[in-house]
């Protein structure tokens, strides 16, 4: 929540819980229940075999702070998922001797579900992974089944291998640009670059005003670090009690409207960043629609 962003915010992607936790057992991105599984899907992502990967796909994976390896095998220009958004998704799991322990290609049938239902791995791993692309996962066991394993066919402490493709993010997702919305962003003198993507004929906010907004927050990397829509709620505060750059660049977004925010650090969260989703010096991208100026 941006009420969260204005204190320093929690991370999402540990809202998974821990997965070697005595009382709560986590699903498995091969449960039914967690994954929602839907009966009507199209056609076009029922597959028997993933699709190809980039010629220029990294041979390397990158290992992130967590443990998690990851290899992105098909780029695109698609958004990237934030840590509670649903997604339709197709995979295959196996285990370091090469053995598979699922497939939904062998099901020929794609899954939905939320990243924060799912083992560790799986949330942080596929917010790296854009619609429409493919990435390969190496999760180590503390961020999979950790300990106890999952039944017979993953054994204690076994890290896991995934390919999985990132169909469609489920999740709703801002409303309609202008046909005719700049391209360039216009710069501020303070440093704050903004465009306004949709032109409407409400009110303004100034410096002091409650708002009421949907947004969603990203990193220069792509990867989405807040959104409402996931929450599937809308959030209000006042101008004068977040960061600066959205207390300055909303005042440029009438009620109705919807401006995208390129916020550098110092108008941001500077040199000590904000929990562990937004680096030190990070500059913050934001569209943001405002629903109702109080």
């Amino acid at each position: 929540m941006i009420r969260l962003l204005c204190s320093g915010m929690g991370l999402i992607v540990l809202l998974s819980g821990c997965v070697d936790g005595p009382d709560k057992q986590k699903t498995s991105p091969t449960s039914q229940q967690a994954s929602g599984k839907k009966k009507n899907m199209k056609d076009e992502f029922a597959l028997d075999a993933p699709g190809p990967e980039d010629a220029d796909a990294p041979k390397k994976f990158t290992e992130l702070p967590s443990g998690l390896k990851y290899r992105l095998l098909r780029k695109t220009d698609g958004e990237t998922p934030a840590g509670t958004d649903k997604v339709l998704v197709n995979y295959k799991g196996w285990l370091d001797d090469k053995s598979e322990f699922d497939s939904s290609y062998k099901k020929f049938e794609p899954f939905a579900f939320s990243l924060n239902e799912v083992v560790r791995g799986w949330g942080e791993g596929l917010q790296y992974c854009p619609e429409g692309g493919m990435i390969e996962l190496e999760i180590p066991p503390q961020l999979g089944y950790g300990k106890r394993g999952a039944g017979k066919a993953i054994p204690p402490n076994a890290t896991l291998h995934f390919i999985v493709e990132l169909h469609k993010i489920l999740t709703p997702r801002p409303g309609v640009a202008d046909k005719d919305a700049p391209k360039e962003f216009t710069e501020l003198p303070s440093g704050l670059k903004y465009k306004l993507l949709r032109k409407a004929d409400g009110k303004k906010p100034g410096p002091t005003s409650r708002v009421v907004v949907h947004y969603k927050g990203w990193l220069d990397n792509g990867k989405v670090f807040d959104s409402s829509y996931t929450r599937g709620e809308t959030t209000q505060f006042g101008l004068d009690e977040v960061v600066k750059g959205w207390g300055e660049g909303l005042q440029y977004c009438p009620a109705g409207g919807m401006i995208e925010l390129e916020i550098p650090p110092e108008l941001g969260y500077g040199a000590r960043g904000a929990g562990g989703d937004i680096p030190p010096n990070s500059t913050l991208h934001f569209i943001v629609e405002i629903e109702k100026v109080l």
